[in-house]
């Protein structure tokens, strides 16, 4: 691999100029410690770091802030999120997508409260062996919680680098390149500063479309710049269309109004989540109601339809209501739960929202 600057004589001078640059511009996040609380000898706390870190993927900077917020309400320190039941913190991590996060979260938080007592390890390879962080969160932690020299590369430092270097290589396959090419002007100290100044420089300047380079710190030393085409990278694979699958789901209410809501599998998609019992979700044409309803001697009516998109497929589910049978009988993976007191996944959300508004519970 070979890692070619505008300016390769001074390649030295980027960590120099982004660090005086992100002590003017650092954003201000409730999980970070900024330039001048470094200065003034605060340390960033690994359980905060952590947490922003698991809850930041695939999730945006503004929906995480509020929701953060109300995570260190309920478990102010990784001690007390080991301490919570499981249920207690997937119904919190509601609304924010990829409930495996949720899961690995726990299991984390028990295995440092229970073999780590309650401290996070400070190095990257032994982070990486802990349940739910990869080698993203490993160097995250690593450089942000312990100042470590860890190569850190989030999306907004995959766009600097590969503008930097003018990278060829389409994502995904240019990760290792990007990584390869961010050390070799990565600095020893103030390494968790010098992550944050290059994810600072990718949301507020070096954006996916406009970027501002008249502003960049680095533009002297950036190929893309000098080509003339900054918005030309990163490059990436033509995109596949996503799939579209379909399903039913179910919403049994019984004489108290409450809803017959059932835990789905631990493993796949919105595992161990609480939601509308129904059919397996599956490309093609649309299932049977009754096969899978949880109660076949109930009087089913179709009220209509909700959509959601998922990263890797567009999903269509008919909502059915119904009336609790005479002698209706749950299962134990099952529990009757007030509407008003479910936490559920947004896709689940959705349809428990329709259902209600048709006033389905109507036989």
């Amino acid at each position: 691999m070979t890692c070619e600057t505008r300016d390769q004589k001074n390649l030295s001078q980027i960590s120099s100029r982004l660090l005086r640059w992100y002590g003017k511009n650092a954003r201000v996040l409730p999980w970070r410690i900024g330039p001048a609380g470094r200065k003034a000898g605060a340390a960033p706390d690994p359980y905060r770091v952590w947490l922003s870190e698991i809850m930041l993927q695939q999730t945006t900077v503004a929906t995480v802030k509020e929701r953060y917020a109300e995570f260190l309400i309920r478990w102010p320190d990784v001690r007390a999120l080991a301490k919570a039941p499981l249920d207690d913190v997937l119904g919190q991590w509601a609304g924010l997508g990829y409930y495996a996060r949720a899961r690995n979260l726990h299991k984390c938080a028990v295995v440092v409260a229970k073999a780590y007592g309650g401290n996070f390890p400070d190095a990257e390879e032994e982070l990486k062996t802990l349940p739910g962080i990869g080698d993203y969160t490993a160097a995250a932690i690593a450089a942000i919680a312990f100042d470590r020299k860890a190569i850190v590369v989030d999306g907004n430092i995959e766009r600097v680098v590969s503008r930097l270097f003018a990278i060829e290589t389409p994502l995904p396959a240019a990760k290792k390149e990007i990584k390869f090419c961010a050390e070799k002007f990565w600095p020893k100290k103030r390494s968790g500063d010098f992550a944050q100044s290059l994810m600072d420089l990718g949301a507020a300047t070096c954006k996916p479309k406009n970027p501002n380079c008249s502003l960049c710190p680095i533009s002297f030393s950036c190929r893309a710049f000098s080509l003339g085409r900054p918005e030309g990278f990163p490059v990436r694979a033509a995109k596949k269309p996503k799939p579209s699958r379909s399903g039913v789901v179910f919403a049994l209410t019984n004489k108290s109004g409450e809803l017959l809501l059932e835990r789905r599998p631990e493993k796949g998609l919105l595992g161990g989540m609480m939601g509308l019992p129904g059919s397996p979700w599956a490309e093609g044409a649309g299932v049977e109601p009754k096969k899978f309803a949880p109660a076949i001697k109930a009087k089913w009516r179709k009220v209509g339809a909700v959509t959601h998109t998922f990263t890797h497929f567009h999903l269509e589910l008919d909502v059915c209501v119904g009336r609790a049978p005479k002698g209706f009988r749950r299962n134990p993976d099952q529990q009757w739960v007030a509407p008003e007191a479910s936490r559920l996944p947004t896709v689940m959300k959705k349809a428990v929202e329709l259902a209600l508004t048709k006033k389905g519970n109507e036989p």
